[in-house]
C-alpha cells in the first residue's frame, strides 16, 4: 500500500488473480477471504454472465484483444461483475492495476495516482489501469481531475457505477468513454456460480452438499446479484456445519440468511399465480392484499422492472381515464426503479401499488381500442372523407381534398358538425366512459361533443 492510502500493485504472476484493493489471491489468503472474493474469476473464460460484452467483435473484446489504451464506464446493478471485469481487463492486457474508491479518495489522491501512472509510462513503458469504483460518488471536481489522465492516455480508466451515468458522470468524461451496460445475472448464471463455489477448491471444496430446494432458495434471494448469492451460500454452509449437517437444507439457508423460504418459482406456477393475484387485487381495490403480493414478489427476488411493467399496463387497462394520473405515476415508478434498484425500489413500488389500488377503476380504454381493432380487422376501413384528406400538394384541391373542411377553432364551442370517420364506421361509439372518478366528467363533455358532431343538418 502506498503512503497515500491507495493500492498500487505490482504485476503478479499470471496465474494469480488480483483482487481490487489488494494483492493477488495467493493460496494462504483463501481461507480468510470471503467466499465471493475467493471465487472471483481468474480469466475471462470463468466470467459468468455479460456475454454480450465479450462476444467476438464486441467493443470490449476489440479493446482487450487490441491491447490499446481505453476509457470504459461499466454501468450495472450490484453484484454483476463490474469490479471483476475491471481486474480481468488489467490482467488480460498485462497492465498495472490501481484502484481508488470514490467513497474515500479526494482530488489529491486522484492526481497522485495519475502522476504515478505518467511516471511509470515514461520510465518503463508500463501502462496503468485505474479502476474507480462508485464513480457516481465523485464530485464534479474529482471527476474533472480524471480528465488529464484520460485525455493524454496516461491511464486506462475503468469506472464502475450503479447509477445512470448520463445523470451522474460529467459530460466531458462520458463523451470520452465507452459505456458498457451490465445486466443482472439470470437464475441460470447464479446457479452456475453457486454450483461452482460448492465444489471448487477455492470455495467450499465439497465440505457440504446443497439440496435442490436450498439451491433454488439461494438463487431466488440473490436477485441477480452474484456477490449476494455467494455471501448467502457461505452463511448457509456455516449454519449447516454448525448443526452437523452434511447437506445444506432450505432450513439452514433460511436460518442463516434470516429470510423465510418463500415458495415462488420465477419460471413456474407460483410466478404466474402470485402475479395474477397481485393485479386482480389492485383491480379489486384491495390495497392490503396488493401490498401482500408485492411483498411476496420482492422477498422471492422478482425482477423489480417486471413489477413496474405490470403496474404501467394496469394503469391504462384497469384505471385509464378514471384517473389519468395513474399512468404517469406508474411510468415514473418504472424510471425510479431502474435508477435506484432494490432495496430502495420497494418504496416507489409500494407507493404506486397504493395509488393504483385506491384509484377509481375503468376498463373503457382497453375496451375502446380492442373494439376499434376488431372493426379494422373485419375490413371496416372505408375511404377517408374528402374533407379530411391532405390538401397540401399540387392538384389536391382539384380532387376535392380538403373541400368543405371546417376548422374547429373557428367555432366558439371548439367543436363543429363534421364527419371524421369513414362511412363504414360513422356513428360507431367505441369509447364508452364509466361514471367513475375523472371519467365521469369526460363522459359529460363527450356526450355534448358527440351531439354536435352528429348534428349535420344543413345550416
Amino acid at each position: 500500500m502506498t503512503s497515500d492510502g491507495l493500492f498500487d500493485l505490482p504485476d503478479p504472476a499470471p496465474e494469480l488473480p488480483r483482487q481490487p484493493g489488494g494483492g493477488s489471491l495467493a493460496g494462504n489468503e483463501h481461507a480468510s477471504a470471503p467466499l465471493a472474493v475467493r471465487m472471483r474469476p481468474r480469466t475471462l473464460d470463468e466470467l459468468v454472465g455479460q456475454q454480450h460484452l465479450l462476444e467476438p467483435g464486441s467493443p470490449l473484446r476489440q479493446v482487450i484483444d487490441g491491447d490499446k489504451p481505453l476509457t470504459i464506464l461499466l454501468w450495472g446493478p450490484p453484484g454483476t461483475g463490474k469490479t471483476t471485469l475491471a481486474s480481468l481487463i488489467s490482467r488480460h492486457t498485462n497492465r498495472r492495476f490501481v484502484e481508488v474508491s470514490a467513497v474515500s479518495a479526494g482530488v489529491k489522491e486522484v492526481r497522485d495516482v495519475i502522476a504515478g501512472a505518467r511516471r511509470a509510462l515514461a520510465g518503463s513503458g508500463v501502462e496503468t489501469v485505474l479502476f474507480v469504483d462508485e464513480v457516481h460518488r465523485f464530485s464534479k471536481a474529482q471527476q474533472d481531475a480524471l480528465l488529464p489522465g484520460v485525455e493524454n492516455r496516461w491511464v486506462s480508466l475503468v469506472a464502475a457505477t450503479t447509477e445512470n451515468p448520463h445523470f451522474s458522470v460529467i459530460s466531458p468524461l462520458l463523451s470520452r468513454s465507452l459505456l458498457l451496460t451490465l445486466q443482472s445475472l439470470t437464475d441460470d448464471d447464479i446457479g452456475t456460480l453457486v454450483d461452482r463455489a460448492v465444489v471448487d477448491e477455492r470455495g467450499l471444496a465439497g465440505a457440504v452438499t446443497l439440496s435442490e430446494e436450498a439451491r433454488d432458495h439461494l438463487v431466488r434471494l440473490a436477485g441477480g446479484d452474484g456477490r449476494r448469492a455467494l455471501t448467502y451460500l457461505e452463511a448457509a454452509a456455516g449454519a449447516a456445519q454448525a448443526r452437523d449437517h452434511a447437506e445444506v437444507t432450505v432450513e439452514d439457508a433460511a436460518l442463516a440468511v434470516d429470510k423465510a423460504a418463500v415458495r415462488y418459482d420465477r419460471q413456474g406456477d407460483q410466478h404466474y399465480d402470485v402475479t395474477s393475484a397481485f393485479i386482480k387485487s389492485i383491480r379489486g381495490s384491495d390495497v392490503d392484499a396488493a401490498l401482500h403480493y408485492l411483498a411476496r414478489m420482492i422477498e422471492a427476488g422478482e425482477d423489480p422492472r417486471f413489477i413496474a411493467r405490470r403496474l404501467m399496463i394496469h394503469a391504462s387497462e384497469d384505471i385509464g381515464m378514471a384517473d389519468p394520473t395513474a399512468l404517469p405515476l406508474a411510468t415514473a415508478t418504472a424510471q425510479a426503479v431502474a435508477m435506484i434498484g432494490f432495496p430502495e425500489a420497494r418504496i416507489p413500488l409500494a407507493q404506486a401499488v397504493i395509488h393504483l389500488a385506491a384509484a377509481p377503476k375503468s376498463n373503457s380504454v382497453i375496451t375502446a381500442i380492442d373494439a376499434a381493432l376488431s372493426d379494422v380487422r373485419a375490413g371496416k376501413v372505408g375511404p377517408v372523407p374528402p374533407a379530411l384528406r391532405d390538401a397540401h400538394y399540387a392538384g389536391a384541391k382539384k380532387l376535392g381534398h380538403g373541400h368543405d373542411y371546417r376548422y374547429p377553432h373557428s367555432d366558439p364551442r371548439g367543436v363543429v358538425e363534421q364527419q371524421y370517420a369513414p362511412d363504414d364506421v360513422d356513428g360507431t361509439e367505441y369509447y364508452t366512459p364509466s361514471a367513475h372518478g375523472f371519467e365521469a366528467r369526460v363522459a359529460e363533455r363527450l356526450q355534448a361533443v358527440r351531439a354536435v358532431l352528429r348534428d349535420r343538418r344543413p345550416r
